[in-house]
């Protein structure tokens, strides 16, 4: 039996492969990628076939068709009812079938491929004033041709309706082969056009025998999605098969091309955010707002928003947009509407006219489907009834009753959605990985879609019924009208070839759940995860399928990093979606058996940029640098690594060992023997090796002490903290007194990280920061580089091993070592920070490591978590311990990129309030550098890495005008610049300490200015 499903799987691979001409693959990598979507459901496809075009598609039916396999088609893969996932062959409409055929601005039409993202529709139409009405919040990544199969809408579907009202004409093909082109209108003989005769002659008698059933059956509501909408094709609704196909989830034919209506978009528009006391009140009020033609009712309650900075007072919200055809219309036409909001019970209102400000409060509402997934206590909470719609104007009453029903079963959810077309949106706490918490699933289930029938309403009001409902589509319809939809199912797709299992015969609701096939106990791991209880699974689990790491728009004002290696290559595998499905399969151990050795995960890891940008642009904090930190440990645990974790990963000790001989080695770096170095370090060829600094900064910074240079109030603070250093008293043991009890105030005093970027590589930087530090009244004291003595103890030889944050070894996954140096840090740090001194740290790569990377491996020491809490960046040491030091006035643009770490740990809101008090105008730009620490300097990385650079900030550098500061606050990026770009860039302290003049005037060197007699900085 096993020779035979072998022979059979190797014959329909040899005939797919000969008969289409785009990507067939039945690899496990690839597979892995398509078992699940955005919803609860996970099935293992045998094949993933990308088409090139309709022949392509027609050849992979046939042969699909004679080996008697189902077929699944797929677009950006964020259905959240289980329906773009599949048994058979999934159809990957993202690759290739992606072309706008041609656009109609007098007709208001375009045709489109099915794999054409939403935005790009958007961006093509936009140049002519026009649009695609629906816009579900996946816009970025969602195709057209998924939207066309689900019938999806968005928070415009008040004033455009649903996918259906746009669509005019669509090309299919059957799973028999069939072409089809059905739009709206009959033949002569009364029977609907463009369909083979089969179909033509078997829906128009299938329609004239059922008439009155189809007049009757189907409620009266802006958001029925659910079911096949065969009442599109009574007469009186025009015989409309395009609409009537829409919506039916790939299970009638496979869609190769579309036509659809655009419409005009006012030119200007303003956002009214009107607060209510709670989401009843803004429920019952939704719908009264309609009669002043919104284009959004949007709604969402507190429980949802964890920062309501920028919303007005209450505890829900509706987000009403008002268009118009300049600002003054669109903001009178709002203000209009929110004094008749307030005359019935709205109690607060914000008018934002300003686009910025606009896709700042739009992304709370966009990215809820992501945060929904987090209860606010973190537990998880889960789709499966995430978008039920019943009449708005029983929105208010259909809400109190969910929330009793909930209680009832003892579970939670955060609805929020549509308001104004009666759509919530909710995710729930299910328990999915017990039976216990399956069968009150179940239970739930069923009393929730009485209770919606109940209401008038549909069972789904956007994303489809797939599996997550279908099995409750008799208590919405009867099963009079069901079993019609499963007669209009056998008559498109007589051999069940279709999405089988989906929307008609489905499988139960609680079926193929994706959590059943996950380990019952947590795997041993090194990080803590401390927001998943510790547990793996859980941290992967994070990942609901959303796909905003798909997202490769960089409009006006966007500051995302995520994903940068799936902006540069367009795989899944390389997105950070698709590395959390790959981890999910790992630890299924069903498609993925390799467990932590598999090298399909390994291969989908190594162009992970470790940049962080999941961590805060992951609607749910996917983590994907710790996540691949954690599987590089476990797989090369007891082997050989590559030789870039040698050489890289170790480079702090590199560079302190190379420290003595720099210049002998800058030396040797330009001659023929640094290709020989690069190859044998495993680093790119295509790579200039970094200068290294002939005078550390730390040695540049006790020459200073010692000659005395510099002087003023911190100098006795350096004095003091010398003399710990060389192994004299502290309390760090007994509690004897030490030399702090002398210091000044500790609000005055910051401690200045020395890490290895900036001591080694760039000490222009350090020195900088401390003429800053110093200008602006604050005392710079080094921490000493060995632990501190007890008092009366013997002075110990001083020693020179250099502190660490562990940020190298755990971007290659070398997490002992990475644990060593961290606890080390810790042990030396702890007595200095016990004061309440703050850590500065010039580097945002290290201090994000210092903030998240150390006190996740060291879970286990209370001290780790103080001293992550110490962090500071340069900026928000100055704002926070200087706050009335005004920096000097340099009045110039800046151009350049927020550091990618920065942008997910740490934030920049501290840096960009001292840029503006400096005269520095103008905002950085997202994405990442693409160097990224070690990643650009790995041999294979190359291509990847100036893609990366090329997304956003060389762009950004090039375009700026002359005079203008590139700014560039870590190391990789501004080498990446260096080796790229045509300007350098220079840390903000380099460029504050510049403006400050004499005494002791820094520039790019960090040299003072005029040759003689030793500065102030003691250089």
């Amino acid at each position: 039996m096993a020779d035979r499903t072998e022979t059979e799987k190797r014959n329909l691979a040899e005939e797919l492969a000969a008969a289409v001409r785009g990507e067939v693959s039945f690899a496990a990598a690839d597979r892995a990628l398509m078992t699940m979507d955005a919803s609860n459901y996970r099935r293992v496809p045998r094949a993933v076939v990308a088409p090139k075009d309709a022949e392509d598609v027609a050849a992979a039916l046939r042969v699909c068709r004679e080996h008697g396999v189902p077929v699944v088609p797929r677009g950006g893969g964020t259905s959240i009812a289980g329906q773009a996932t599949g048994v058979g062959v999934v159809l990957d409409f993202t690759r290739h079938m992606r072309r706008i055929v041609s656009l109609d601005a007098a007709a208001r039409t375009a045709v489109v491929q099915p794999g054409v993202i939403l935005d790009d529709l958007r961006a093509a139409a936009g140049a002519h004033g026009l649009t695609f009405g629906p816009d579900p919040s996946t816009h970025s990544r969602c195709t057209l041709g998924g939207m066309i199969g689900n019938n999806s809408c968005g928070s415009h579907s008040v004033v455009w309706g649903t996918t259906a009202d746009s669509v005019r004409e669509l090309e299919l093909l059957t799973y028999g082969g069939e072409q089809v082109r059905a739009g709206r209108g009959t033949g002569p003989t009364g029977a609907p056009t463009g369909l083979p005769p089969r179909l033509r002659d078997g829906v128009k008698a299938l329609v004239d025998a059922e008439l009155a059933l189809l007049r009757t059956g189907y409620p009266d509501l802006p958001r029925r999605i659910s079911g096949y909408a065969l009442d599109a094709l009574l007469p009186e609704a025009g015989t409309d098969v395009a609409r009537a196909l829409t919506g039916s989830e790939g299970t009638l034919g496979v869609l190769t091309e579309a036509t659809v209506r655009l419409v005009e978009t006012p030119e200007v528009r303003a956002l009214a955010v009107l607060g209510y006391p709670d989401e009843s009140a803004a429920a019952e009020a939704a719908h009264t707002l309609l009669p002043h033609r919104p284009m959004t009712v949007e709604g969402m309650a507190a429980d949802l928003v964890g920062d309501a900075a920028g919303l007005p007072k209450g505890g829900a919200w509706l987000f009403v947009e008002m268009g118009g055809a300049s600002r003054g219309e669109a903001a009178a036409r709002a203000e209009a509407l929110c004094r008749a909001a307030a005359a019935d019970g709205a109690t607060d209102h914000t008018l934002v006219t300003d686009p910025a400000d606009q896709r700042t409060l739009w992304r709370i509402r966009e990215d809820a489907s992501g945060t929904a997934t987090r209860m606010p206590d973190g537990s998880e909470a889960w789709p499966g009834w995430e978008d039920c719609a019943v009449p708005p104007a029983r929105l208010g009453p259909y809400l109190r009753d969910f929330r009793a029903l909930l209680t009832q079963h003892g579970l939670r959810g955060t609805p929020y959605g549509h308001f104004g077309d009666g759509c919530i949106h909710v995710r729930i706490d299910f328990d999915l990985l017990t039976a216990p918490g399956i069968r009150r699933f179940r239970e739930f289930s069923y009393d929730l879609g009485e209770l919606v029938v109940a209401h008038g309403g549909s069972l789904s009001g956007e994303h489809g019924d797939g599996q997550a409902r279908a099995e409750l589509l008799p208590k919405m319809y009867g099963p009079e009208l069901v079993g019609l939809f499963d007669r209009f199912k056998s008559l498109w797709d007589p051999a069940a070839g279709l999405n089988p299992g989906m929307l008609v015969r489905p499988a139960r609701l609680d079926e193929n759940l994706r959590f059943e096939v996950l380990p019952e106990r947590p795997v041993p791991v090194e990080f803590g995860y401390p927001h998943d209880n510790g547990d793996f699974s859980a941290a992967v689990r994070r990942c609901v399928g959303v796909a905003k790491c798909r997202n490769t728009a960089t409009g006006p004002g966007s500051t995302d990093v995520m994903c940068p290696s799936f902006r540069a290559t367009g795989e899944e595998q390389h997105s950070t979606r698709g590395r959390a499905r790959l981890l999910h399969e790992m630890l299924a151990g069903e498609v993925i058996t390799d467990g932590w050795q598999s090298p399909e995960v390994r291969d989908a890891l190594d162009l992970c940029l470790s940049c962080k940008g999941c961590r805060s642009d992951c609607p749910v904090g996917v983590d994907m640098a710790t996540y691949k930190a954690e599987f590089l440990h476990h797989h090369y645990e007891g082997r050989r690594r590559p030789a870039a974790h040698y050489s890289m990963g170790r480079l702090p000790q590199w560079l302190h060992a190379a420290a003595p001989a720099a210049p002998a080695l800058n030396a040797l770096a330009r001659t023929p023997l640094a290709a020989v170095g690069k190859r044998l370090g495993g680093i790119a060829p295509e790579r200039p090796i970094p200068e290294l600094a002939t005078e550390t900064f730390t040695r540049w910074w006790w020459r200073r002490r010692k000659t005395g240079a510099g002087g003023g109030p911190s100098e006795a603070v350096v004095g003091a903290r010398s003399e710990v250093a060389d192994g004299a008293r502290s309390e760090a043991a007994h509690g004897a007194p030490s030399e702090a009890a002398h210091e000044p105030p500790p609000g005055r005093t910051v401690i200045l990280w020395p890490d290895t970027f900036t001591n080694h590589l760039s000490p222009e930087v350090g020195r900088s920061a401390v003429r800053v530090l110093e200008a602006a009244g604050l005392r710079p004291l080094l921490p000493p580089t060995a632990p501190l003595r007890p008092a009366g103890a013997l002075p110990l030889p001083r020693r020179h091993r250099p502190l660490c944050c562990g940020l190298t070894y755990v971007s290659t996954g070398q997490l002992d070592q990475a644990r060593a140096v961290m606890r080390r840090t810790v042990d030396i740090l702890s007595p200095l920070l016990r004061d309440g001194h703050p850590l500065v740290v010039l580097e945002p790569s290290c201090a994000a490591a210092l903030r998240t990377d150390l006190p996740e491996l060291l879970a286990d020491d209370p001290r780790a978590a103080r001293l992550a809490n110490a962090v500071r960046t340069f900026a928000q040491a100055l704002e926070e311990l200087a706050p009335d030091w005004q920096p000097p006035r340099i009045d110039r643009p800046v151009a350049g990129q927020t550091h990618c770490h920065q942008h997910a740990v740490l934030g920049d809101a501290a840096d960009r309030r001292l840029r503006e008090r400096a005269g520095l105008t103008g905002p950085l730009t997202g994405g990442c550098c693409g160097l990224a620490g070690n990643f650009g300097f790995e041999r294979g990385h190359y291509e990847v890495s100036v893609a990366c650079a090329e997304d956003q900030l060389l762009p950004s550098v090039r375009d700026s005008t002359e005079g203008t500061e590139i700014l560039a606050d870590g190391f990789s990026c501004r080498t990446q610049l260096d080796q790229l770009g045509d300007r350098p860039g220079r840390h903000l302290a380099e460029v504050l300490a510049e403006a400050l003049g004499e005494p002791g005037e820094v520039g790019r060197s960090g040299e003072p200015r005029e040759s003689g007699e030793p500065g102030p900085l003691g250089a």
